[in-house]
């Protein structure tokens, strides 16, 4: 199977793209020739000077590793946006499906995320083939599968403007890409409520939470805490809660360092804060400073990350809004419970009071705190949450979830819908 992930950007951090990344890694460990289309932008900064896409014959750079992701890589002519906010766009990007069909042939092609100009695109490139088709053109055929990573247009998490903006994306460019879609992939159950609210079909529907990286669950496996423990020079005794993501306002780890001043009195607890520098940053490390049980370690590489997770006694994230939370179930592979602001996906993927705990929101300071408290006093009632997130999340491996998945669209090529 010829197969194509298109995301506006790559990066070594942000979910989304992480997502169609993993997609390509995997299809490829599979046995299939898969790609991820991509913009010349990398957490937002040049990968490939745009004179140098500009000027290719084929209207692209081609890498077979790509030297940010190290992945078969298909970079476009692509500018950065004003608006929407954070968004890239590519440019002409039918002509370039379209060669690609004829240099390479599109079996199989999923769109990811919303108000950027690849979803819609290659809507009407799909649709254009199956008009092509019924006017007795020979014309091969290509499965569409959109994967929004949708998050409601929610006041908390957007201003005015921005959710506006994103309605109007939603009630515009939506009914044509369901239109053209074989196959909508929503990460939770709740997302595919809202992919049907919005007009896409049940039958459309797909499952795909996320994806746990093989590779990375063999190193949660394989590392030791203490490697973690040893670099940051944290007691052995210590009970760690940690938050690990970018230090940004969604994610909101300024929350955490406020549940850790509501328990400076325990001695025996540290909450580490470890992740890349954000919009939220200075805040955080101000707020913390005088705190002598928080650690803020900046960004982890890969290794360090496990040895964290390893290490952790509870995960906590009182996010503000989450499509799912890839982080989550790394923590929970690790047999880590989740306390979770419980917003939007993670209410999918976190059952309250079995392999995690839900509180009331991102502000709920309160009651993560008294959480805490309670699962340090009871650690039978943490290692019994710990087996049971270690069940869930082993169930979402990513070589899995691709099989799955490629095996349904080779149904649909060969005129067959497996179940």
């Amino acid at each position: 199977m010829k197969f194509f992930s298109v995301m506006y950007q790559t990066s070594n951090s942000k979910g989304q793209e992480l997502v169609a990344q993993r997609m390509v890694k995997w299809a490829r460990r599979l046995g299939h020739d898969a790609w991820l289309i991509t913009s010349i932008y990398h957490d937002g900064e040049l990968v490939v000077p745009p004179s140098e896409v500009i000027k290719s014959i084929d209207g692209f750079v081609k890498f077979y590793q790509d030297p940010k992701i190290g992945l078969p890589t298909i970079r476009v002519d692509s500018n950065k946006t004003f608006w929407p906010p954070r968004r890239i766009l590519f440019r002409d990007f039918i002509t370039l499906l379209r060669n690609l069909d004829e240099i390479i042939g599109v079996d199989f092609i999923v769109t990811h995320s919303t108000i950027w100009n690849g979803p819609e695109e290659t809507a009407r490139w799909i649709m254009w083939k199956r008009i092509m088709k019924s006017l007795g053109e020979s014309v091969s055929h290509s499965v569409f599968a959109h994967m929004s990573h949708y998050q409601p247009p929610d006041p908390q998490r957007y201003d005015v403007i921005e959710r506006t903006y994103r309605m109007a994306w939603n009630s515009t460019a939506f009914p044509a890409i369901f239109r053209a879609a074989d196959i909508v992939i929503c990460v939770t159950g709740i997302e595919a409520e809202d992919m049907i609210a919005l007009g896409a079909r049940p039958d459309q529907i797909y499952i795909f939470p996320g994806g746990l990286d093989d590779d990375t669950a063999t190193l949660i496996d394989s590392v030791n805490g203490d490697e973690f423990r040893e670099r940051f020079k944290i007691p052995g005794d210590k009970y760690l809660i940690s938050y690990l993501g970018t230090i940004e306002e969604r994610k909101n780890p300024l929350s955490v360092v406020r549940v850790a001043k509501k328990l400076r009195n325990l001695k025996n607890v540290v909450f580490v804060i470890a992740g890349k520098p954000g919009d939220q940053w200075d805040d955080v490390v101000r707020e913390s400073r005088d705190l002598r049980n928080v650690v803020i370690t900046g960004e982890l590489d890969e290794r360090m990350k496990a040895s964290l997770i390893k290490a952790s006694y509870l995960n906590i994230i009182m996010s503000r809004m989450e499509a799912l939370g890839l982080t989550q179930i790394e923590f929970m592979f690790g047999g880590v419970p989740v306390i979770s602001s419980g917003v939007y996906g993670q209410r999918w993927l976190i059952s309250n009071g079995v392999d995690g705990v839900l509180v009331r929101g991102p502000d709920d300071v309160e009651g993560a705190a008294k959480v805490i408290e309670e699962l340090i006093k009871n650690e039978w009632r943490r290692e019994e949450m710990s087996k049971a997130a270690r069940k869930k999340a082993s169930g979402m491996l990513m070589s899995k979830l691709m099989n799955d998945l490629l095996n349904k669209v080779n149904g649909l090529l060969k005129g067959v819908i497996p179940s």
